[in-house]
């Protein structure tokens, strides 16, 4: 029955609406005030000489693709703009895709497979991270920018038969410039190759627009793989090329398969993509105007100076981004709020996107009206809503000695700065709040109070059914949502109830891996340090790296096992590896001793 899912469908539409993160497409994209949003950089979308290239387009190769290009679907023109675009960044060939989703899922799959690594920015597009998953190699998140981290993931995945680093030249949400030169340099040395998207960067940076790449003038030794332009963003047109070698381009034709099972984009848009390329390449005044408004807007804001076009204004929570953004719109401006899952949970914000063509005067009001705005609590006086740092404790099963755990790390963050520690969901009798409290010495103030608390000693949502109640997944996020503000100044310790995929409901299925997926948080995982320990384990790492996590640490609870420890070592990707003996009595002192021997405190002092 159509009905009864449309019914499912609805309440998942309302838990979106209650979250401020329900979505409306924008009918007319030109009819929205002074436009802070779209990606059209330097107003080639409107550009009379572009427009009239792709009428001719229309007229001599008619109006549809007709079949994929091995089809002879398509145009002369399609390699003509594939050609123009290549030498315009210095590279022996290009290959036009649709869009920029399907040439990145073209490319990567294309080029690695099983046996092989893939190691991607935190903060990549997810036209990255989706090609990642796809391409069936071994996925590596490394954080954002960490170029120590990045090293770390690459000394690890040695063994791949094929390594290859996804980066943006520009990343599209937080609008800062990936250090190019330094990741071709550990590309290098770990014999990896570099893809990178300059779909903010072309068209905006280098020599005639020619991208974040081409600034760094390197001419040989460089692992350089490709790099993705987009045709809808600086170009203003759409579609995406992937630029390269010669073989790299032949490669992509025979693999790639959203290039081969694909219709061939119009001739008006391959016309209108060769008219914008020369156009691009003129538009000297355009780009330095464009870059002048985005440091005027970002002074004006009191905010970091920009990489390129974006300026990104933090807010933290989705319904207050939301709130201004409705503002911006009463006062004249189109400046949508960027929510999860485009961004990690906490972390909503204005994305404002500068143009050639803004005045001066769009800009100070724009900045005017921004800085009125209720602000909450704030960072250096700045539209950002503080939040409190956060790192989870998680278990590969239940009585690993989480609780044990989260009282060492309550002690060892206590050491660093104020910390709090909450136990959001509590089952069964046992009062772990009351536990840490007594072993970490931790007064009440450091204690967060259980949100929920079920008699059953069972997983959550057994737990809760047996009172005839549910755990509701928005509740949680609230809940702490607002723990990170009202603490901005401590760092939160969170226990998780039991092993890191038992649910917290099973209509939706929520588990509690899904939700600290959206947390934006430091993971320390729990196990036992004997027999069994390296399935547990390994298939909970496995289980976290799906969702792009990686744990800050490893507490191994028990009598030491040497072999089990150093196997982990090898295969877990953990930096910190700690082991805890079973104390015959378990005291603040016992744990002080304890952490006197082990540099626990470094996982807060950052």
């Amino acid at each position: 029955m159509p009905d009864a899912i449309d019914q499912q469908l609805r309440v998942e539409l309302d838990d979106l609406e209650r979250r401020g993160l329900r979505r409306e497409t924008v009918l007319d994209g030109h009819d929205v005030g002074v436009d802070f949003g779209s990606n059209d950089y330097l107003g080639l979308s409107r550009d009379p000489a572009i427009a009239a290239a792709m009428i001719r387009a229309i007229e001599e190769h008619g109006a549809g693709g007709r079949s994929a290009r091995l089809l002879r679907g398509g145009s002369p023109l399609h390699e003509q703009c594939e050609a123009a675009v290549a030498s315009w960044l210095g590279a022996a060939a290009g290959l036009l895709f649709p869009s920029g989703y399907q040439a990145n899922l073209g490319l990567v799959g294309a080029v690695v497979g099983r046996g092989d690594a893939v190691i991607s920015d935190r903060d990549n597009h997810a036209s990255l991270i989706d090609a990642a998953r796809l391409s069936r190699a071994r996925v590596h998140v490394h954080e954002h920018g960490d170029l120590e981290d990045l090293e770390r993931v690459l000394r690890a995945c040695s063994g791949a038969r094929r390594r290859l680093v996804l980066t943006e030249g520009v990343f599209s949400m937080a609008g800062d410039k990936a250090p190019l030169r330094e990741i071709d340099a550990l590309c290098r040395e770990y014999d990896a190759w570099l893809v990178v998207d300059e779909a903010h960067s072309v068209g905006v940076l280098g020599r005639d627009g020619s991208g974040a790449w081409s600034e760094l003038a390197i001419d040989s030794g460089h692992r350089l793989l490709a790099r993705v332009v987009t045709g809808g963003k600086a170009l203003g047109v759409a579609g995406a090329f992937v630029v390269g070698s010669s073989t790299l381009r032949a490669q992509l034709i025979h693999r790639a398969r959203s290039f081969l099972f694909t219709t061939a984009p119009p001739p008006a848009l391959a016309g209108g993509l060769l008219a914008a390329i020369s156009r691009c390449r003129q538009a000297a005044s355009e780009r330095a105007a464009l870059h002048n408004n985005a440091q005027q807007l970002a002074e004006r804001l009191g905010l970091p100076s920009p990489a390129a076009a974006i300026v990104p204004v933090p807010i933290g929570d989705a319904g207050e981004a939301v709130r201004i953004a409705g503002v911006l719109a009463e006062n004249g401006f189109y400046a949508p709020a960027v929510r999860p899952p485009t961004v990690a949970s906490g972390a909503s914000r204005l994305r404002l996107v500068c143009h050639s063509d803004h005045r001066d005067e769009d800009i100070a009001r724009l900045a005017e009206v921004l800085l009125k705005q209720p602000r909450g609590r704030t960072v250096d006086d700045s539209l950002v809503v503080a939040q409190a740092p956060l790192t989870c404790v998680v278990g590969t099963d239940t009585g690993v000695g989480k609780t044990v755990v989260s009282a060492v790390l309550l002690r060892a963050a206590s050491s660093v700065g104020a910390a709090r520690y909450w136990k959001p969901v509590q089952t069964g009798e046992d009062d772990d709040t009351a536990c840490v409290a007594e072993l970490a010495d931790a007064c009440a103030e450091m204690l967060l109070p259980n949100l929920l608390s079920y008699a059953l000693p069972a997983s959550p949502h057994a737990a809760a059914a047996a009172e005839g109640r549910a755990v509701e997944l928005s509740d949680l996020q609230a809940a702490l949502r607002d723990h990170r503000i009202n603490q901005a100044d401590a760092h939160i310790i969170l226990e998780f109830a039991g092993g890191l995929l038992v649910p917290l409901s099973l209509e939706p299925l929520v588990m509690q891996a899904d939700w600290l997926a959206g947390m934006n948080a430091q993971v320390v995982l729990v196990a036992r340090s004997g027999l069994g320990t390296l399935n547990h384990t390994m298939l909970t790492v496995e289980a976290l790296r799906a969702r792009g996590l990686r744990p800050a640490a490893l507490f191994l609870v028990g009598e030491p096992h040497p072999s089990n420890r150093a196997t982990l070592a090898a295969v877990a990707e953990i930096d910190r590896i700690y082991e805890v003996p079973l104390w015959e009595s378990l005291s603040v002192d016992v744990i002080d001793a304890w952490l006197q021997d082990h540099d626990v405190a470094r996982l807060f002092d950052g």
